[in-house]
């Protein structure tokens, strides 16, 4: 066992030096992002990754040729995947309708398979899979502020002054397909009410033209 331990040292020290870099570079994405979970995290799932694969392949070298045990290299790869659904599942927030940290959970389950596949001795299938994840975390997050805003909901704010005019806007909200929030009295005005609620942005422009024209609406702000 030791044997083949020193002769195979260079190469596990190889690959678990590559699983640092690797991990550590969709870490360091998702630490300058203030992200649930940063670069330690993923460096961590990385190399703990990487060496439940290098356990699984050279861990029980000796046992192999015994007839009376069967020896299966991916039992324990197989529990590290499943397993590390418990530690994504910890960076996702959920508030109201609002879920997030589903993306850093998804890079923290590819970074365990970066590990293994690493650990494995896939290389190039693991730098290749590398570049791909970080053009999906940086490219694609511009891609989507850009092109893909008009899908998101925009939360208004504003005070409304009287009950006909809180009825207008309530109807309005509900005509655009709105969810209202909140609505509350303001104590130091008792004729004012605070009203918050969210908007699909596709309707922003039409909804934003028929506010102004409602009597008694005031302090308007888009959050």
């Amino acid at each position: 066992m030791s044997v083949l331990i020193d002769q195979e040292l260079p190469i596990i020290m190889g690959r678990l030096l590559l699983a640092v870099l690797l991990s550590g570079l969709i870490g360091i994405e998702r630490e300058v992002n203030q992200h649930p979970a940063g670069f330690r995290t993923h460096l961590l799932v990385g190399v703990g990754s990487c060496l439940m694969m290098i356990l699984s392949l050279y861990g029980f070298e000796p046992f192999i040729h015994n007839e009376n045990i069967r020896f299966d290299p991916a039992r324990i790869p197989s529990y590290v995947i499943s397993g590390i659904g418990f530690l994504g599942a910890g960076t996702i927030l959920v508030k109201d309708s609002t879920v997030r940290g589903l993306t850093t959970a998804a890079s923290i389950w590819v970074v365990a398979g970066l590990g293994l596949i690493i650990g494995a001795g896939l290389y190039s299938v693991s730098i290749l899979t590398t570049v791909i994840i970080l053009i999906i975390l940086i490219t694609l997050n511009k891609f989507e502020s850009l092109f893909l805003k008009k899908r998101k909901n925009e939360k208004f704010e504003l005070v409304v002054y009287g009950k006909k005019s809180l009825v207008e806007v309530i109807h309005l909200v509900n005509r655009y397909e709105g969810n209202i929030n909140s609505i509350v009295s303001l104590s130091e005005q008792k004729t004012g009410i605070k009203l918050i609620f969210t908007m699909k942005y596709r309707y922003q422009a039409e909804v934003l033209e028929e506010l102004f024209l409602i009597e008694g609406v005031q302090n308007f702000t888009n959050s």
